[in-house]
Order: structure tokens, then sequence, then C-alpha cells
């Protein structure tokens, strides 16, 4: 070969290369993506939709509605969700650093939005009006802090990560934390509570500051009851749980309580059988499409059927945990195992109000529960995880 012919052979084996190397930035083949994550993921969505359809569809054909109404609407948002990932699934996650702060900022404003031109709903605020569509900025403002909590982490990761980074992340996590307390709506605060603590833990920030952040958060919310900044239907939640929801009667405070024990009690190992709860079909639980969407497993499906469910979200979370203890780098990191926060800690309180542990707070079940913008908001989520997945071998 001539000294020409072998330097164009090794440039085009260099443009070659270049190509292959830019589309491992942008669309990696399928055969990157974490298969059981997405298998996964797609199983919760169709349990989902069976799950809705039991929940409402007595109630719409009693009313002479579709009884398919609220299913179709949960697909529609299933395959905009899936639209979402797909795009965020063709960007390197390590380009998202640039963006961070603009899209933490959107999601801070269009937080401050719900309180000055939202809808409200039994005394919350959380949702505004575009024209059809109704949109729950909440859902959105997850992925975003996440997102801005692991890049600023990531720049950082060659410092000592004290006290200034603490004070960092406690600011961009108190700002959307207190904007949904204003709603109010303090499940999803829990959740943006437990975002901050679950960075800051993977981050490895000092653990003496972690420690006063627990004495803060815990003193924090003692004063919170003390000084009675709660609403009155919090406080009777707060109040019903302690003390068991019997102490208020069957039509008190504890009502919802009380019959989402009764739904999930009546299931017993096999349940009722899918479509024949009674407490589902004649809306004993109230938001059993939503809120309470696990008492139609546990009523239908029975302990084998929830077994089933919360075995999905194990193997979910589980390979979230996979990717994030392989990740290329620190953002990638942080990015899997604050959504995987995100996922557990929903998963467990909404399981939980269900079944008594927990006290009722309102939070959706990700991926199952009735909600569009949930739905898509879970979704980016793991249009995210992918992406970190994907890019972890290159």
């Amino acid at each position: 070969m001539t000294a020409t012919g072998f330097g164009r052979g090794r440039k085009t084996g260099g443009a070659r290369l270049a190509v292959q190397r830019r589309w491992a930035g942008g669309f990696s083949p399928m055969r990157r993506v974490d298969p059981l994550l997405l298998l996964s993921v797609l199983a919760l969505c169709g349990f989902g939709l069976l799950l809705v359809y039991s929940a409402t569809h007595v109630r719409l054909e009693s009313v002479g509605r579709d009884p398919m109404a609220y299913v179709n609407q949960q697909l529609v948002s299933a395959l905009l969700g899936v639209g979402v990932a797909g795009a965020v699934l063709s960007v390197d996650y390590r380009l998202f650093r640039a963006w961070a702060p603009l899209l933490y900022l959107a999601t801070m404003l269009s937080l401050g939005g719900v309180l000055l031109v939202g809808e409200t709903v039994r005394g919350a605020t959380r949702w505004i009006d575009i024209g059809p569509l109704t949109l729950q900025p909440a859902e959105l403002a997850k992925p975003m802090l996440v997102l801005m909590l692991a890049t600023l982490f990531h720049e950082r990761r060659e410092e000592a990560l004290g006290l200034r980074a603490l004070i960092e992340a406690l600011v961009i996590g108190a700002i959307p934390t207190v904007l949904i307390v204003l709603q109010p709506d303090l499940g999803t605060a829990i959740v943006f509570v437990a975002i901050t603590c679950g960075v800051l833990l993977m981050a490895r920030v000092k653990v003496r500051y972690l420690c006063a952040l627990v004495a803060i958060g815990a003193s924090s919310l003692v004063a919170v009851f003390q000084l009675g900044l709660l609403a009155d239907y919090q406080m009777e939640r707060l109040d019903t749980f302690l003390s068991g929801p019997g102490s208020q009667g069957l039509q008190g405070s504890g009502y919802n309580v009380n019959q989402a024990e009764i739904a999930v009690g009546s299931g017993q190992l096999s349940g009722r059988g899918l479509f024949e709860g009674t407490q589902t079909s004649l809306s004993f639980v109230p938001e059993n499409h939503t809120d309470f969407i696990f008492t139609v497993v546990g009523e239908e499906l029975g302990f084998l059927g929830a077994v089933l469910l919360l075995g999905l979200y194990a193997v979910m979370l589980w390979r979230s945990l996979v990717i994030a203890g392989t990740a290329r780098d620190t953002l990638g990191t942080l990015i899997a195992s604050g959504i995987a926060t995100v996922f557990a800690v929903q998963m467990f309180v909404n399981v939980g109000m269900s079944i008594g542990p927990m006290p009722a707070t309102g939070l959706p079940l990700p991926l199952v529960s009735y909600g569009g913008t949930n739905l898509i908001g879970s979704m980016l989520m793991v249009g995210l995880l992918e992406n970190v997945a994907m890019r972890r071998r290159m």
C-alpha cells in the first residue's frame, strides 16, 4: 500500500470511528437499553390501564358515557409519554447539564403560576388549564429537580462537598418544596424533600452535615404541627392516621382509609376477580382510579396480584440502582439514583396509605394511577434512566 493509500485508509477509518461516536452520543442502538427496566415499565403501564378501566367503567356507564373514556385518555398520555421518553433518549444526558438551570427555572415559574392562575379543586390549587389540557407542573418539576441537583454536584465533583455545596442544594430543593406546600400538597412536597436528601446522600456530602439536616427537618416538622400551619383537612388526615381510621367513625375523616382497608382486605389471597370488585365498581373507595388505585389490585386480584404489582416495581427499582451503580460518570449516577428515589418514595407512600401504615397524602402510584401529567412525567424519568443506561458502556 502506498503512503497516500495508507493515509486515505486511516482517514476513512477515522471518519467511521467519528460517525460511530456521534451515533453513540445520539440515537444508540436499542440493544443498549436496559431490557428489564423497559419491560417492567411497559408492564406497569399495561397494569394501570386494566385497573383504571376496572375502577371507572361502571361509573361511566351509569351516566351514559363511554366506559373506555378514562382508559382512552390514559392511553393517549402513555403514547405522549413514550414520545417524550424517545426525545430524551435522542440527546446524550451529559448535554442536559447546559440546559438544567433553564429547565429548573421554567418549572419553578410554572409552580409559581399555579398559585396565581391555577384551578382550585377541593381546597388545593395544583393544576393549570391550557385550553383543553390540564397540567400539573409539580409532576414535571420532579425530574427537573433531579437534573439540577445532579448537575450541581457533578460540577463540584473535584471539590470537597462541604457546607457551601449543602446550602446550595438545600436552596435548590427548598424553592419547589415551599411552592408546593403553599398549594397545599404535602404529599408531593415529601417527594421533593426525599429527592434532595437522596441526591445529597449519593453525592457523599459530609455525614455531619446530613445529620444536622435531619435534625433541622425534624424540628421544622414539629414546628409546623405546633403552629397549626397545616390546612384543616391535612390536620384531620394526620389525626386520623395517629388515632386510627375507626376513631372518627365510618363516615368521618377516616372514611377513605376505612373503605380502602375494607377493599384490600376483602381480596384475601387471589381476589374477587378482575372487574368483579364491589368496593371498586360501586365507588365506595373515593379516587380509586388515582390516589387509591392500589385498592383495586387488593380487592380484585388479592394478595397474589399485589405481590405481582410490587414485584414489577422491585424490578424497576433494582434496574434503576444498577444503572446508577454502573453509570459512566457522577452525573449519570446522581440522575439515576434521584429518579429511583422518586419512584420508591411514591410507591411506598401510595401503597402505605391504602393499607394503613401511611397517612392519606394524595400521591399517585407511578405509571399506574390515572393522570396525564403524572404519567408523562414518569415516562420522562424513565427516558432519563434509559439514557444513562445506553451510554454507560461507551
